[in-house]
């Protein structure tokens, strides 16, 4: 799965894109999701909707916020997304490159120089898949990084996957998730299953992740505990 979206304020550049762009991915699994004509609609967005772009190609020379500094803005809330310079001009792609962007494409964009793109882009994306977690509900398609999860709890036939940032529900049963993610995120309760690397406190019957402290049932409870103590000890994090 490829998800892209294309930032441009001039809409014949965004459509000559997305042309060239149509005519190399794979149907089904990928596609271009959003088209945004402003750095600052960009930034707001995707603030909003984490893991929800995997590419975002971003014109360097828009009015207002350009694409730099709209790179810039994103990179305080998202280190991951991809993100690829389209510019006419050469002389401004390197002013981008501390915003951790992976290239640049020249307009009008050459097919080959897209499709050794697109290559990369899937290539990195198939090397994380292990490292996230893809949820699906009636607001879009999420991508989270596991590293960035703090647990999931359950809420009747839904579960919920709880970030900093948030909480995301969709349909699904916390055992189906638990034997997906074992042992990398361990069942303290009936209702929750935690990321033992983003666990703050353990005392004896609750533990701590963020601002939100959990019950720890009896029937988990030891094996829980002990568990979590080896995580929070490989950090050198005292209990």
């Amino acid at each position: 799965m490829l998800r892209i979206a294309l930032c441009d304020d001039e809409p014949e550049a965004r459509d000559a894109l997305r042309i060239q762009l149509e005519k190399l991915l794979v149907e089904e699994v990928e596609e271009i999701v959003y088209e945004f004509s402003s750095g600052k609609n960009t930034v707001s967005w995707l603030e909003k909707h984490p893991g929800e772009i995997d590419l975002l190609f971003l014109d360097v020379e828009m009015k207002g916020l350009n694409g730099v500094e709209t790179a810039e803005r994103i990179r305080q809330f998202d280190k991951n997304i991809v993100i690829v310079f389209v510019t006419g001009y050469t002389d401004y792609v390197f002013d981008g490159y501390h915003t951790g962007a992976w290239d640049y494409i020249i307009k009008p964009a050459a097919e080959q120089k897209l499709r050794e793109l697109l290559v990369r882009v899937r290539a990195k994306l198939d090397s994380e898949k292990e490292q996230v977690f893809i949820l699906k509900n009636m607001d879009g398609t999420w991508r989270f990084r596991l590293c960035d999860t703090l647990y999931f709890y359950s809420d009747r036939r839904r579960c919920i996957l709880v970030t900093k940032h948030g909480e995301y529900p969709f349909y699904a049963k916390l055992d189906d998730i638990e034997s997906r993610l074992a042992p990398r995120f361990i069942r303290i309760h009936q209702r929750y299953l935690v990321n033992p690397q983003n666990v703050d406190h353990v005392a004896g019957e609750s533990v701590t992740l963020g601002s939100s402290q959990l019950p720890c049932s009896r029937k988990y409870r030891d094996a829980a505990m002990n568990k979590i103590a080896r995580e929070m000890l490989k950090d050198n994090v005292l209990i």
